[in-house]
């Protein structure tokens, strides 16, 4: 019978959801979701100095945003404290630990002369085959694995192929500290035997740890799971991401707008391909997704492309979707919750998305599609930008109040008719369109550019399209 796939997120509580650990996430939850298995979350929490309660809160919130679930509950590391250390006494009992009894000067003196003969600077088996009886009384100690030392240890990595680590090369690498707390390196793997882990996908930066998770692995007789590291995530410089790059954490591009099911299918090409497929919805991701169309090089992160991407999808999100996706971008924008409060008023919602048309296909960002939607809840009379006070001239204001007198007769406050008539104006005094369309923008907006002017005016509605048209006319 085939085990269920059984894959596992495991951030480490410090920060916020970095784009590289989101990412991560994804494959690990595209890869469960194809095979029809299920996602763990656990939490890397035993180093207590870094691990915060805020921190746990922003990964759940930047990955609920992405819309990534996970089954069950997050998993503690450190609450299995007692479970590992078990363990440990297990790997005592039948020979495959020993305690290590050296002092940190002996360590010191160990490097150095490793060094001055121009070796790895590694544990040299002190303490390996010595009785304990030999430690001075009361002496402190670390539990080392009792690592093989001739053959070969090897990953067969599902992306980075066949990696063969010579034995000599893995020390025998401490289980427990000289306080009894476990290190990272044991307790993942006793979580990833005891939740049943099947697939291990993680960054390619964890490779090193695989051969000596190996270890533990083979030393428990416990079945390993299979591994796959994901290449890094660089900028577009072809440095590793980082702050200098700068947004590296989920909740930042959040607040710069982007929506969730862009930032999703843009995470999913970094990486990952099929075949020339750039827009895919979230069941085509899950239906094509696979270790086997992952590449070994780095992804760099192109912000341009991600813009032009979460531009699509906002033409291609209805409007009372994107409203609602809006809504919850709103608190982490500038301003955001003033505007959540005109939302809130009368009918200003219904207002905001007769307008919402209009405005989204001129926005990439839903932070670009709040400033073009500004003029809708901005207060008369309007400060206008320098563009928009630079076209409002004397002549801009004879023809606003040309305008205001012939749309305020307009037999229907309907795109079609108020066309008809700005144009039969414009006709009339041998002007271009241009030159009456854009004292009437800059009027209804205080801006020099905005989505099209019948737009606007439907939006804004006679009373409150008439009455700023007054106030800027001669």
């Amino acid at each position: 019978m085939t085990k269920q796939v059984v894959t596992r997120f495991a951030p480490s509580p410090t920060g916020f959801l970095h784009i590289g650990g989101a990412r991560t996430a994804l494959f690990n939850w595209l890869f469960a979701k194809h095979h029809g298995g299920k996602m763990l979350m656990r939490i890397e929490d035993t180093d207590r100095a870094r691990s915060t309660e805020e921190a746990v809160d922003a990964l759940i919130d930047g990955l609920t945003w992405l819309g990534l679930d996970w089954d069950g509950e997050p998993i503690s590391q450190f609450s299995r404290v007692e479970r590992h250390k078990a363990v440990v006494d297990e790997m005592l009992a039948n020979g495959t630990a020993y305690r290590c009894y050296c002092t940190q000067e002996e360590l010191d003196a160990m490097r150095e002369k490793a060094r001055a003969e121009g070796k790895p600077p590694r544990y040299d088996g002190t303490w390996r085959d010595r009785d304990a009886s030999e430690a001075p009384e009361g002496a402190s100690f670390v539990v080392r694995i009792k690592s093989p030392q001739d053959g070969e240890t090897v990953v067969d990595d599902m992306v980075q192929g066949r990696v063969v680590i010579p034995n000599k090369d893995l020390d025998d690498f401490v289980l427990t500290r000289s306080d009894g707390t476990p290190t990272y390196m044991l307790a993942v793997v006793v979580d990833d035997h005891d939740m049943d882990i099947t697939h291990i996908i993680r960054g390619v930066d964890h490779l090193t740890n695989a051969a000596r998770q190996t270890l533990i692995f083979q030393a428990m007789d416990w079945e390993v799971p299979a591994m796959a590291h994901i290449p890094l995530i660089h900028g577009p410089d072809g440095a590793k991401l980082s702050k200098r790059h700068g947004a590296t954490g989920a909740e930042a591009y959040r607040a710069m707008g982007y929506l969730p099911q862009a930032m999703r299918n843009y995470l999913a090409r970094l990486g990952w391909s099929h075949g020339d497929e750039e827009i895919m919805s979230l069941e085509n991701m899950i239906e094509w997704f696979g270790m086997d169309a992952v590449g070994q090089s780095a992804a760099r992160f192109d912000f341009k492309k991600l813009e032009n991407l979460n531009g699509h999808y906002m033409r291609a999100t209805d409007d009372e979707t994107l409203l609602t996706e809006w809504k919850v971008c709103l608190p982490h924008l500038d301003n955001g919750n003033a505007v959540l409060n005109w939302l809130s008023q009368g009918d200003n919602e219904k207002t905001f998305l007769a307008a919402l048309p209009g405005l989204k296909e001129r926005a990439k960002t839903l932070v670009e599609l709040t400033e073009s939607a500004s003029y809708l809840w901005r207060e008369r009379p309007l400060e206008c930008d320098e563009k928009a006070a630079k076209i409002l001239d004397e002549s801009a204001r004879q023809i606003l109040s040309d305008l205001h007198e012939i749309l305020s007769n307009a037999s229907a406050w309907e795109a079609e008719t108020l066309e008809t008539d700005v144009k039969a104006y414009a006709e009339s005094k041998e002007l271009k369109l241009g030159k009456v369309a854009q004292p009437l923008r800059a009027a209804l907006t205080g801006r020099g550019t905005s989505p099209g002017i019948y737009d606007v005016l439907i939006a804004l509605g006679r009373n409150e399209s008439l009455s700023r048209i007054k106030d800027q006319a001669a």
